[in-house]
């Protein structure tokens, strides 16, 4: 009689471990992997069961505790506060190997059969599937009996679940409803995967998510590769993030997030494909406070109200806006790129205005930018520009090939700037962007500290470290690294993460003399880092 596929979970052979050697075997909030070790030559096996990943409540000693999925689902804890089901700790590395093999050897296709190559990932991918949906409703089973015998209701915090669309996955549906109905499951995280022969997005049900979306804990909720289900019931839900979300979303459905869900406090877009559309936003009544828009192609996203909105950040997306119309907008991230072509082959005119993309707004203390391309395309003026509250300021990714000194304008635009961090990024052109700065007696008294990273030594580098001393009154210390990065925290905050690097003496001397030739108007004196 052939075993269920379920219950081979063990070898024959394997000793089982003492009891407190396995509750101490898991380092980490998920199971060692159950990764079936499958020899090529005799693909036609049976994969080894998924694992589940799974945290008891924290209520008691708070250990970790791993169940497999055979008939050992009975010493699940009631209380969990992870419950994971991952497609991708189910495939073998056979898999994986494929998966290269085909894209190495795209250019050779001598090399390898491609319809085998095919076949063989095909079959793990519906193997793993079958599995995969096999093992969720054997638990569901097991839960339903557990639920009739009397024992407490069950209680999962958070559910990831990440599989391949596929006629089979549907079957998702029933575990996503039972823990949104029963389980007081407060985040949930769907990722849906294409298989790959076709690409397609996971459809809910037309009742949505559960079938009692009011009385539905649900505070957190992301969806990959989804059709967006009704939302309208979740008055619990506070975060939202729509990623990779098919082309063929109706514009309707972002815009209805809006309006049809004001309770929602964060919203991030990432990698959604508008269709050539235009999203327009005008929510009165949303209590969004949090909006991230990142790399979303394709079409155009119009916010016209938001009024309760404190954090923006626009990533490579094209977005319509007027930043006055977030009266309550404190932290600002804004990166574009334009330019996409060498300047021999395409010319970017340098006619934008940066009170287009950052004016309009006088509550902003903290800044994020991060413009490049091979040309710079905007105007090193604009008289309109104003942040009166500025206190702090990162401007990344500067191509090395442009003026650094551009930044100029943001701080005599800002009075109440204190920090300033530049990050400068290597570019494979040369520097030819200079700009002709009038002189001016303006004065700063407010800012404190510069920090450059990716400093070379450069006239136009020099220039713009010797206008900043000049010009601070409150100066106190000026860093320069050659080396380093900026280490994001979030999305409107950063840590500058330096590497040391040993300048020649006669370099350093040089530099410092160029710097020291400045005259500063700063009361005290200036603390000077060059590394």
């Amino acid at each position: 009689m052939r075993m269920p596929p379920f219950s081979r979970t063990r070898s024959r052979n394997r000793k089982p471990r003492p009891t407190d050697e396995r509750e101490a075997f898991v380092p980490a909030p998920r199971v060692a992997h159950l990764m079936p070790s499958r020899p090529p030559e005799r693909p036609h096996r049976r994969p080894a069961a998924p694992h589940l990943a799974a945290r008891r409540h924290p209520h008691g000693a708070g250990h970790r505790e791993s169940a497999t999925l055979s008939k050992r689902w009975a010493c699940l804890p009631r209380c969990l506060d992870a419950l994971d089901f991952r497609v991708s700790d189910i495939l073998p590395a056979r898999y994986y190997e494929c998966i290269r093999v085909r894209g190495e050897a795209a250019h050779f296709p001598f090399i390898v059969n491609f319809d085998v190559n095919r076949a063989t990932i095909e079959r793990y991918e519906r193997r793993a599937m079958r599995a995969m949906v096999s093992s969720i409703n054997n638990f569901l089973d097991a839960d339903d009996d557990q639920d009739g015998g009397g024992l407490c209701p069950r209680s999962v915090q958070t559910l990831r679940l990440e599989f391949f669309v596929t006629h089979c996955s549907s079957n998702i549906n029933r575990l996503i409803a039972k823990a949104a109905d029963s389980w007081g499951v407060e985040n949930l995280e769907v990722s849906a995967k294409s298989t790959f022969r076709r690409h397609d997005a996971h459809c809910f049900p037309q009742h949505g998510l559960c079938n009692n979306p009011h009385q539905s804990r649900l505070k957190s909720l992301k969806l990959a590769a989804c059709y967006i289900p009704p939302l309208k019931a979740f008055h619990a839900l506070s975060s939202l993030v729509l990623e990779d979300l098919p082309r063929s979303t109706p514009t309707a459905a972002y815009e209805a997030i809006f309006t049809l869900c004001p309770q929602l406090q964060a919203l991030h877009l990432k990698s959604c494909m508008l269709n050539q559309e235009v999203v327009v936003i005008h929510a009165p009544k949303s209590e969004m406070k949090q909006l991230v828009m990142e790399n979303c192609w394709f079409g155009l996203i119009e916010l016209h109200t938001l009024p309760m909105l404190e954090s923006l950040a626009v990533v490579q997306t094209d977005v319509s806006y007027k930043i006055s119309s977030f009266p309550y907008l404190t932290h600002l991230n804004i990166t574009f790129r334009r330019g996409i072509l060498k300047p021999r082959f395409f010319y970017v005119k340098s006619d934008h205005d940066l009170d287009e993309y950052l004016g309009g707004t006088p509550g902003i203390t903290n800044l994020v930018i991060r413009f490049t391309g091979y040309d710079r395309w905007f105007k090193p003026w604009s008289p309109t520009l104003l942040f009166p509250k500025l206190r702090r300021l990162l401007v990344a990714d500067v191509p090395s090939s442009w003026d650094v000194s551009w930044p100029r304008l943001l701080i005599e635009a800002a009075p109440c700037l204190e920090s300033l961090h530049i990050h400068i990024a290597p570019w494979e052109e040369e520097p030819r962007d200079d700009i002709s700065w009038q002189s001016s007696e303006f004065c700063h008294n407010q800012l404190k500290e510069l920090v450059i990273i990716g400093f070379q030594g450069t006239e136009r580098q020099i220039y713009f470290v010797n206008f900043v001393i000049k010009v601070s009154m409150s100066l106190q210390l000026v860093s320069l690294y050659k080396n380093g990065y900026v280490q994001d925290k979030g999305r409107w905050d950063w840590d500058i993460v330096t590497q040391q690097y040993q300048w020649l003496n006669e370099e350093k001397v040089k530099i410092l003399n160029q710097i020291a030739d400045s005259a500063p108007c700063a009361a005290t004196p200036i603390q000077v880092v060059l590394e």
